[in-house]
């Protein structure tokens, strides 16, 4: 992060929407912007937390899902599908991750069109380390209060599922 502004350029924008006579719109391209704004500094938190395991966001969070797995493997699709990304990132991500050894590839035993991807004891570890910083560096000191937290997560929630990220309540 640089040196703070001494004025919130949102808060700048919205007026500048507003003298321009898109006050109806105003308010949810600052929102919206703001979200998109917040993004990039969260990212940039995790990101610095993550860089030294020599993991990227992505990478950790195909990890983090692998190591849920109750076998510690998924199918290539349903990684992707979880994840909420194209089969390519997935694609791209476990290459990475296979050099590095923290997953390896492998058929699955009934379908032949289907790659497993699995967690070896080192990506295990891997994400357990990373997950244990992310904890207490990020989670940990998010920056929100908890009822912001709560009142995030219904919002947010609500947009996604209306938006057709899921389905259920």
């Amino acid at each position: 992060m640089g040196t703070p502004l001494p004025r919130d350029p949102i808060a700048d924008a919205q007026r500048n929407w507003e003298r321009h006579g898109w006050g109806d719109v105003a308010a949810p391209m600052a929102a919206i912007t703001a979200i998109m704004r917040t993004q990039q500094i969260l990212l940039a938190r995790i990101e610095t937390v993550l860089k030294p395991f020599g993991l990227t966001f992505a990478r950790y969070e195909l990890l983090a899902l692998l190591s849920f797995a109750r076998s510690g493997a998924l199918p290539m699709n349903k990684a992707s599908a979880l994840l909420q990304v194209h089969p390519t990132s997935v694609t791209n991500a476990v290459d990475r991750l296979e050099k590095a050894a923290l997953v390896a590839r492998s058929p699955h035993p009934t379908d032949g069109r289907t790659t497993l991807i699995e967690l070896t004891a080192e990506g295990r570890t891997l994400a357990k380390k990373a997950t244990a910083a992310l904890n207490s560096e990020v989670f940990g000191k998010s920056g929100f209060g908890s009822d912001d937290v709560d009142h995030l997560i219904r919002v947010l929630g609500t947009f996604r599922r209306d938006a057709g990220d899921f389905t259920d309540e």
